[in-house]
């Protein structure tokens, strides 16, 4: 894991290639929603976390927390089911580099950083429909456990929502 640090370093959100991540997120759009140049950056202002490897070219994480003013499903019922929180919003990593620990790498990072500020609980959704069954596994592995089930975006998308105690 020390050997993947060295190589890949983690940029803040000043430093990421907001093309990079656009075109990166974009291409994966399925599994979290598109951006334009205008939703990025709205995004990223609203970010509690914003960070990525290569400046955002081959994996990056965008998360909130319970005072951000973003109008979205997911984020709406972890702020009706919880006080606090770190709501990962998106991580994409290229499929050039999936299996090398990047994942881990961001969470690890961004649980550090939450600690920092005093948050307790790190929280997001995968998508039941349609079927997301890596990232399911992922979670689990990091230590996240299923909270809650919802059907949104009219029911053409059914997610699972994960929360994760941050210790």
């Amino acid at each position: 894991m020390a050997e993947i640090e060295d190589i890949h370093s983690i940029d803040d959100f000043c430093s990421l290639d907001r093309n990079a991540v656009l075109s990166l997120n974009n291409a994966h759009a399925k599994e979290t929603s598109v951006l334009d140049e205008d939703s990025l950056g709205e995004l990223l202002k609203m970010a509690f976390y914003a960070r990525g490897i290569d400046r955002g070219a081959t994996a990056f994480l965008i998360a909130l927390d319970q005072n951000a003013p973003y109008l979205n499903p997911n984020f709406s019922w972890f702020k009706e089911h919880r006080e606090s929180f770190v709501y990962i919003d998106r991580i994409i990593v290229a499929p050039s580099a999936r299996g090398q620990g990047l994942a881990k790498i961001l969470y690890g990072d961004l649980c550090g950083v939450a600690k920092q500020a005093g948050q307790d609980r790190v929280v997001c959704e995968v998508n039941i429909e349609p079927p997301n069954p890596v990232s399911d596994a992922f979670h689990l592995a990091m230590g996240f456990k299923e909270v809650g089930k919802a059907a949104i975006h009219s029911g053409t998308k059914t997610v699972r929502y994960y929360e994760m105690i941050i210790r």
